[in-house]
Parts: structure tokens; C-alpha cells; sequence
């Protein structure tokens, strides 16, 4: 059954929310992880929140253009004490939007709203990047 425009703005709000939370998660990780061999990775998390507000920037826009309301509304934010888990955090939340971002493009597509897809392959391609930093700042 295809998509109707109605449903993937309220999937593109979803998504907003998340990449909202994205951004305030990283802010507040790489405030209060500590310790020298989490330098890099310190500087890596504020990147990516940069790229997390940029991506929700690029939601906003594409939304009110399909039509819709932009969200103001904000995920769930993880924190932990432990730096080990807040990257665990992290990587599960990259995890969970590159799944939500290879759908979005099929449905972007299945509606013929092909620079949509294209902002979103975008997007997909620097969420795998903040995975891979990611994984190889747990050593995995």
C-alpha cells in the first residue's frame, strides 16, 4: 500500500524530533565525558551535533515545502554517567536513523518527491559516517 503525502510528513516530524535529540545528546556527551583517550572522540560528538541541527534544518525546510508543520517537539535525550555507554547511546541512535533513513528514501521515491530522496540520501550517508566514528571510538 503506498504512502500518502499526509503520513511521510508526520514520519519527517518524527524524525525531526529525533534529530533534535541527536544534536542536544552530543552537546551534552562531549560536555561531560572526561578522560584522554576520549579526546578525539570529544571533538567528534561536537561535529556531529552541528550536522544533527544541520540535518533537522533540512527536515524543517523539506517538510513546510510537502505542506507541513515543522515539529518543535524534542526525542527522548539518553545520558549516562559512563562514557563507554554514552557512545553506546550515540551509536545506537546513528543505528536507528540510518533504518529510518533507508525507508524514508524508498517512500520519498515512491511519491515521486525525488530531491527529497536526494536530502535524505544526504543524510543517510552522514549518519552511516557518525556510526563508523562511532564504532571505531567503542573498538568495534
Amino acid at each position: 500500500m503506498a504512502i500518502s503525502k499526509e503520513e511521510l510528513i508526520k514520519l519527517l516530524n518524527n524524525d525531526l524530533e529525533k534529530e533534535y535529540g541527536a544534536a542536544i545528546q552530543y552537546i551534552n556527551h562531549a560536555a561531560v565525558m572526561t578522560g584522554a583517550q576520549f579526546g578525539d572522540i570529544i571533538k567528534e560528538l561536537k561535529v556531529h551535533a552541528n550536522e544533527e541541527i544541520a540535518h533537522a534544518i533540512v527536515l524543517a525546510d523539506q517538510i513546510s515545502y510537502l505542506g507541513g508543520k515543522p515539529s518543535v517537539d524534542v526525542s527522548k535525550i539518553n545520558i549516562d554517567a559512563d562514557n563507554v555507554k554514552m557512545l553506546e547511546q550515540d551509536l545506537a541512535g546513528e543505528e536507528d536513523a540510518i533504518v529510518r533513513y533507508k525507508a524514508r528514501v524508498e517512500q520519498a521515491e515512491e511519491l515521486k518527491e525525488f530531491a527529497l530522496s536526494q536530502q535524505l540520501r544526504n543524510i543517510l550517508a552522514m549518519e552511516q559516517e557518525h556510526a563508523m566514528d562511532l564504532e571505531q571510538a567503542l573498538g568495534k
